[in-house]
């Protein structure tokens, strides 16, 4: 239904809003178009995956995302002091280290054992054309998760774990998983929350300035459960998002691929009464699934509007520009060795990886 404001899917059981006006004016109105089933499992949980979640203790009181109390002002603020722009902009040099150590891994993978290895390749012809490279995992997974890390203060945390931790859960609460699969990821998520609980203790970090703020442990934990997987994996899948862009020559700029191709291309609200979509009337209760990326609105659209605008948008803009820099000579001398599988949740969407070879022809100056 071209032009229409809003629509009932019945196949999602969501009331689609894709135009950005009313997307927009949604997120600006809290009060009707709650956030309320924010983090809500989008496919309910099993009473097998139910329990192994409950053996530790597992909660999601409100605090951010899926907050719409009084609380949440005091939350925000204490973790908004983290990504603070200036924070985020002092972030930028250990990010471009990062980035340029894996890409410069990645071009000495490619270069032939005969020929020394180049931190900057001169010419693709230099490239062998002969192993195949991910991208995802050898360049854009783990920056987002150690600048995060750095961030908020965190040590000794398991990186791989984390990163496992995330996609389990992203799948358990906007995936499809049969129920087999939901135990699979429920274990997983216990694992990552019994973690989470050990943190929650006094100190200099993000978890010991939420415990000085007086949250409960469940509360310190939801904060950390979510803010710890949207802080680093989101990012890691824009950029994935990023580098397919470039690959298949479509426009690659940070804000093309939030306009266009954003990791998080949709979020959830639900109206606390009958409400208004245009000139649409929604019954109170109604699931809404806006479309934040992909539909000719703003590329800031995609990190949201208002009090529940993403507090790391700062933060991802920088890791793509920064990533998308440090692998431009990169990107422009190889080339996809397949079109490449998709994480496709209900609000997360990226290549899952980016398989790629030096061209074999090309001869020019880099």
């Amino acid at each position: 239904m071209t032009g229409c404001p809003a629509r009932y899917d019945a196949e999602l059981g969501y009331w689609v809003v894709d135009d950005p006006a009313q997307v927009r004016a949604v997120m600006l109105d809290p009060t009707t178009f709650r956030p309320d089933n924010a983090v809500l499992a989008h496919t309910p949980l099993s009473v097998k995956a139910l329990r192994v979640l409950s053996s530790v203790g597992f909660a999601l009181p409100l605090t951010l995302a899926n907050n719409g109390g009084e609380s949440h002002r005091a939350i925000r603020a204490a973790v908004a002091r983290f990504f603070s722009p200036a924070r985020v902009a002092a972030a930028e040099p250990l990010t471009r280290d990062l980035f340029t150590t894996r890409v410069t891994a990645v071009v000495d993978r490619l270069t032939p054992a005969a020929t020394p290895a180049l931190t900057t390749p001169t010419t693709a012809s230099a490239l062998s054309t002969g192993e195949a490279v991910d991208l995802v995992q050898a360049v854009a997974a783990e920056p987002p998760a150690l600048v995060l890390l750095q961030l908020l203060g965190l040590r000794d945390v398991p990186v791989d774990a984390l990163k496992a931790w995330s996609l389990d859960s992203l799948e358990l609460f906007w995936g499809w998983p049969d129920e087999d699969r939901q135990l699979e990821l429920a274990h997983s998520a216990a694992e990552f929350y019994a973690w989470l609980r050990t943190r929650a203790v006094p100190g200099d970090d993000l978890f010991g300035v939420l415990v000085g703020l007086g949250l409960t442990v469940e509360e310190v934990c939801a904060v950390g459960y979510f803010l710890l997987i949207a802080g680093q994996e989101t990012t890691t899948q824009l950029i994935s998002a990023a580098f397919h862009r470039a690959l298949t020559g479509a426009p690659a700029s940070v804000d093309d691929v939030l306009a266009e191709a954003s990791s998080v291309p949709t979020w959830r609200r639900t109206t606390a009464e009958a409400a208004s979509v245009g000139d649409v009337e929604l019954p109170a209760g109604a699931q809404v699934l806006l479309g934040l990326s992909g539909h000719g609105g703003p590329a800031d659209l995609a990190f949201g509007v208002g009090i529940h605008r993403c507090l790391g948008a700062g933060l991802a803009r920088l890791e793509t520009r920064v990533a998308l820099e440090c692998a431009a000579v990169l990107l422009s001398a190889v080339q996809l060795v397949e079109e490449p599988p998709m994480i496709e949740l209900l609000s997360f969407r990226a290549p899952k990886r980016l398989l790629i070879t030096a061209l074999l022809t090309c001869t020019d100056t880099l």
